[in-house]
């Protein structure tokens, strides 16, 4: 295990992509859990703006400038990375758990329980989920919670499908045929000899689940159905948009909460594939990625053509 966990990481290493996109993560983390310590003032506190301050620009005060109530556009964007990332990760865990558990079952026990499983994982699938989220907020009330366990219990379809895919491979190897063979019980097999397999599989799933966690939540705040009381990326541009900042030209309300969900986007995004290239070496080692073997190739394909001409010739 530690010869694995050691040659992972030098693959690791060797993907710049995934490094920076490691990095881009560490970093927007360190703004999240160092926020009340780098924020120039506190969103959550009141502000004696004057006429003066509304939709303010840039400033050495207030290097992004001020919303439409006089507040630190820098420390609105900074205080939203808590809620972001607080939503991404907790509505992921809902998805691994839910994805993890379904896609198990379904994968080694097959049959009437993988019918079953994954038909009601196809009809929550093809459920336009923005739509459903907005119902459900509208329905059961705002609020990070039900933000949370919303975005969780409506995006776990991918991920059940993605391992039950994997299990299926995996169950026939010869450990588990073996392990079945000795006695040991279904679940020693599916937690011991199975999910270890699926783990990394597992992992470059859940980077991407998180990116898209971070953008419904933003979404369903955007559309003013976050929570009210916390500051957001979202309700940032949902405030940004309702209060004049187009209208009035205000960049600087629009462009950084913006630029920070690319920001988070993108590292999870180069993370994942960083990932998926090690855990599949097929996704590097394709004739296509080899200048030499495409060269080859067309070699192969052309040669024939040509001596069938030259008999046609002659």
């Amino acid at each position: 295990m530690d010869e694995t966990k050691e040659s992972f990481w030098r693959s690791f290493r060797e993907k710049k992509v995934g490094v920076l996109g490691l990095a881009m993560l560490v970093f927007i983390i360190l703004v999240a859990v160092l926020a009340p310590l780098i924020a120039p003032y506190d969103p959550n506190e009141s502000v004696d703006a004057t006429a003066a301050d509304v939709l303010a620009p840039p400033s050495p005060e207030h290097i992004l400038g001020q919303d439409e109530v006089g507040r630190d556009v820098l420390s609105l964007v900074i205080y939203g990375t808590r809620i972001s990332l607080v939503v991404g990760f907790a509505a992921s865990f809902i998805v691994i758990l839910i994805g993890c558990v379904i896609g198990l079952i379904a994968g080694y026990f097959g049959g009437w329980v993988d019918t079953l499983l994954m038909r009601i994982t196809d009809g929550i699938l093809v459920i336009p989920a923005l739509p459903l989220m907005l119902v459900i907020i509208a329905v059961a009330g705002r609020g990070i919670i039900n933000i949370i366990l919303v975005i969780g219990f409506l995006s776990w379809t991918y991920m059940a499908r993605t391992v039950r895919s994997q299990v299926l491979s995996v169950k026939e190897r010869q450990f588990v045929l073996r392990a079945r063979a000795i006695g040991v019980s279904h679940f020693g097999i599916i937690v011991y000899h199975i999910l270890p397999q699926v783990l990394p599989l597992i992992f470059a799933s859940a980077t991407l689940d998180v990116s898209y966690a971070i953008l419904a939540e933003a979404s369903l705040s955007f559309l003013g159905l976050g929570d009210p009381t916390m500051v957001s990326w979202g309700s940032t541009l949902n405030r940004a948009f309702m209060r004049g900042a187009v209208t009035n030209g205000a960049w600087w309300y629009l462009v950084p909460p913006g630029l920070a969900l690319a920001w988070v986007t993108l590292s999870f995004a180069m993370l994942s594939n960083a990932v998926q290239e090690i855990i599949n070496p097929r996704l590097r080692t394709h004739h296509l990625f080899d200048e030499r073997k495409m060269v080859s190739l067309m070699h192969r394909i052309t040669a024939p053509k040509i001596v069938d001409d030259a008999i046609n010739e002659i």
